[in-house]
């Protein structure tokens, strides 16, 4: 790598856009494990 290579960063977007999908993630599984427990205590 030289030095004048760009840094390996992500950019901005690309940090935001990670963050979101992190978070829907996080709802989505929780919305699943909340689904199952009702299903289930029915």
């Amino acid at each position: 790598m030289l030095w004048s290579d760009p840094p390996d960063e992500p950019s901005e977007e690309l940090r935001e856009a990670q963050e979101k999908l992190r978070r829907l993630g996080f709802v989505l599984a929780t919305a699943i494990m909340v689904g199952t427990l009702v299903i289930l205590v029915r």
